[in-house]
């Protein structure tokens, strides 16, 4: 008997493939559409290189507050900071990360301060920065070189509502997770200790701390959303509050929270591999409530292939009052990547009932 072993390896590569693509687009329908009100200036680099965003509050004057991107630029890699029109005010100059998270109030030198995190992956470190509200530039305050145990991919940070204690999470390509405490060295810097480690089966990037339920989300790129404890003493082992399928196309990207009350508000995935944007509740088990895609407007493209996103309930002037929802483009009509603006109340509006909007939940408390 002859074996036709090519033509069993060309079937196989075959049926592994319509698998794939099974996997990838037997998602539900979006339940609404939504478009762009503005864009951020694209990157330089025509590379794969703007990647996740996060949104700083200005403690005053809310129109001032601004979105920070990371950007892997071959040659000047760092973080970008853009003001609510989209221009590029402020750059880092120091290597690439992937993500970049932020939290409110760390007391440093006995004054209350608001710090940015990164994972820099070239030095394999953690990156720590202070924002100035006065010229909203980014300035390290890194206590040493805290090189990390694990080759950093993804990060985000977690703030214990309880305690007042600031932490920074770091995973990597081969699902482990480093959780490290955050802390003032006596000389106005932040340090940082090893507190916790996870091991998940796959690939991560994306994750999200639930900094008053104390849940921490990871995205295993091509098999779901984890649900752990965000504590150090918690508990070590996750639930899989929902895989790919109906809901999720791979991979899974960029996490976020819209927080509405103290229980209430949303979980937000970017399902990367069909352009939308799955919504589940914080509460209630993580109950999935939908998916929204971002479309077409007359002069902004929709956006597609997102990597990071990262959503605010505030009051940020008088054009978004109610918030925005802010993603990564990966392939942008202006040829370089780019983030997309979205008003939170046009999300809202695409649903039946409409997702709930509080402007007045103060991130900053």
């Amino acid at each position: 008997m002859i074996i036709n072993y090519r033509g069993i390896l060309l079937f196989s590569i075959f049926v592994m493939f319509a698998f794939q693509c099974e996997k990838n687009h037997n998602t539900i329908a979006p339940n609404g559409s939504v478009s762009a009100t503005f864009e951020t200036e694209p990157v330089e680099d025509s590379d794969d290189t703007a990647d996740d965003p996060c949104v700083w509050v200005h403690p005053t004057d809310p129109s001032l507050s601004v979105i920070i991107g990371t950007d892997k630029d071959r040659h000047s890699p760092g973080l970008r900071v853009y003001d609510l029109s989209g221009a590029q005010i402020y750059a880092t100059s120091n290597e690439k990360a992937n993500n970049v998270d932020i939290r409110y109030g760390m007391e440093l030198a006995g004054e209350k301060s608001d710090i940015v995190t990164a994972g820099l992956r070239v030095s394999n470190t953690l990156g720590i920065y202070k924002i100035d509200p006065d010229s909203r530039s980014l300035y390290s305050v890194s206590a040493r070189q805290i090189t990390l145990g694990i080759e950093v991919y993804g990060s985000c940070m977690y703030k214990e509502s309880t305690t007042n204690t600031f932490y920074a999470i770091v995973n990597d390509k081969e699902g482990n997770v480093e959780q490290y405490r955050l802390f003032d060295n006596g000389s106005g810097l932040v340090d940082a200790e090893l507190v916790r480690t996870l091991k998940l089966p796959g690939q991560l990037e994306g994750c999200v701390a639930d900094d008053i339920l104390g849940h921490l989300y990871i995205g295993e790129e091509d098999r779901g959303i984890w649900k752990y404890s965000a504590k150090p003493g918690g508990l070590d082992k996750g639930v899989l509050i929902d895989s790919i399928g109906p809901h999720l196309a791979a991979d899974v990207e960029g996490l976020t929270i819209y927080y509405s009350g103290k229980s209430t508000g949303y979980l937000i995935a970017s399902s990367q591999g069909d352009n939308t944007y799955a919504i589940y509740s914080r509460g209630e088990g993580n109950k999935f409530i939908g998916r929204i895609a971002i479309v077409d407007s007359e002069n902004i493209d929709g956006t597609s292939e997102t990597d990071g996103i990262d959503v605010c309930n505030m009051h940020l002037g008088e054009k978004f009052s109610n918030g925005i929802f802010v993603v990564q483009d990966d392939v942008n009509d202006k040829g370089k990547q780019n983030f997309k603006v979205v008003p939170w109340e046009n999300i809202s509006s695409s649903f039946d009932p409409p997702l709930t909007i509080n402007n007045v939940w103060n991130l900053r408390n």
